[in-house]
């Protein structure tokens, strides 16, 4: 079945709010649901395509994608077959014993990308967990650290997990949680002399840097996009020191850049990176990838009960697959330029409201300008209205990141909406 045909099936199905279904209630849902997301008031019950329906049956064109990770889109053909596939054979083992699925994805990214050694795991924030682990036993065994240091990037965002929010350099997500693991230290952005001046000052006594843990591409912190200049130098300083380079790939990889991979934009390859979102295309999947040099994990030292399993491994490898097999690289290249293009004539037409448009693919923010009351928020709620989903990259950033098989008339089809969704504001 292709995929033209399930999107003509779910625009056309009347099961959406039939009085055969049980009516949602967000009442119920939030006396049962711990309220640690500030929530749209919408239930989505249903997709095909870039397109997904509430439980009132009203479509909404979906430019998040769930926050860059439905990477084919709802219900591709290619992920319904694979999942359809693999739980009827084997959807979960333990691994206590080799799982050929696990293999063959590993050698499918070590194929198309610097890696060498790949760990399997749920989740981004577990994989770049499982990278800190690593870049702290390789310093601890390899470069002779007693008290290692990884230096992170203010207004990064590494995960949700007590290392990883204390690896993300944002201070509202760690408010309350202390004490926070030790050893990290923060750095502006794409500023090569702060992380020189870092590397030289913390050098005392048991203390050096062991690492830098970067984005290529700072999603979260609003759409900045790395600078050539700076990954270069950032790289021929790791060279010189033997300080592990590590890129955070959780939002920008697999495609969504453009590139299959973010540091593909920047001329330089990491020692480790980290992958999860789009790899498994909605099915929850994380990848910690390194070069063999500095894989010193020994059995024992890390796992992870659903890592890697069959199910995960199976559906992973068919999105993989597929975007090779359907060049949808180059969609994402065409899409990206024409949404830029786009949100650029916005920004042009409301010079009061924005400053930028930036980013790679299908990961692009419009900013907002700063003195103004109007938030970025704001601006969703209001797309929601016309029928556009959008998500917040920070309080004044925009974000799009639509399914990577969107399409020239859905990139349009958003830009009316954002347009509409604006003038309502502005009125």
């Amino acid at each position: 079945m292709s995929l033209q045909t399930l999107l003509e099936q779910a625009t056309n199905s009347p099961e959406s709010g039939s009085a055969a279904s049980s009516p949602f209630s967000t009442d119920s849902f939030d006396a049962s649901v711990m309220s640690t997301y500030a929530r749209f008031p919408l239930a989505l019950e249903r997709g095909a395509g870039c397109r997904v329906w509430d439980t009132q049956g009203r479509e909404y064109l979906d430019f998040v994608a769930g926050i860059a990770t439905c990477t084919l889109g709802h219900a591709h053909p290619a992920m319904v077959e694979a999942v359809n596939r693999q739980i009827q054979k084997l959807h979960h083992v333990s691994n206590l014993y080799y799982i050929p699925e696990q293999g063959e994805l590993a050698q499918w990214i070590i194929e198309h990308s610097c890696a060498d050694r790949v760990f399997f795991c749920n989740s981004g924030a577990e994989a770049n967990e499982a990278a800190i682990k690593l870049a702290r036993k390789y310093a601890h065994t390899v470069l002779e650290i007693d008290k290692p240091i990884i230096l992170t990037a203010h207004a990064s965002f590494h995960g949700r997990t007590l290392a990883t929010i204390t690896a993300t350099g944002q201070a509202k997500y760690q408010k309350y949680f202390d004490p926070l693991v030790p050893g990290f230290h923060y750095v502006p952005y794409n500023d090569i002399g702060a992380i020189e001046t870092a590397i030289s000052e913390l050098d005392e006594g048991d203390y050096r840097v062991a690492a830098i843990l970067i984005e290529p591409l700072q999603g979260e912190g609003g759409v900045r996009p790395g600078d050539v200049e700076y990954f270069q130098k950032l790289r021929q300083i790791c060279n010189e020191t033997g300080i592990l380079l590590i890129f955070d790939e959780v939002q920008v990889g697999m495609g969504r850049s453009g590139k299959l991979w973010g540091y593909e934009h920047l001329g330089v390859e990491p020692d480790i990176f980290t992958s999860a979102k789009g790899l498994g295309g909605g099915i929850p999947i994380g990848a910690m990838m390194s070069k063999k040099f500095c894989d010193v994990f020994q059995p024992g030292e890390h796992a992870s009960t659903f890592g890697g399993n069959p199910f995960a491994c199976g559906v992973a490898l068919a999105v993989c697959q597929t975007l090779e097999r359907e060049n949808i690289l180059q969609n994402v290249q065409d899409r990206g330029e024409q949404l830029r293009n786009g949100l650029s004539a916005i920004a042009a037409k409301y010079p009061h409201h924005f400053t930028e448009v930036r980013g790679w693919g299908l990961i692009n923010g419009l900013e907002l300008q700063a003195d103004i009351q109007l938030t970025a928020a704001d601006v969703v709620k209001a797309a929601i209205n016309e029928g556009l989903l959008l998500v917040p990259a920070g309080p004044k950033v925009i974000r799009f990141v639509p399914p990577l098989i969107v399409t020239e008339a859905e990139v349009n089809t958003a830009l009316q909406a954002l347009e509409k969704a604006l003038a309502s504001l502005t009125v």
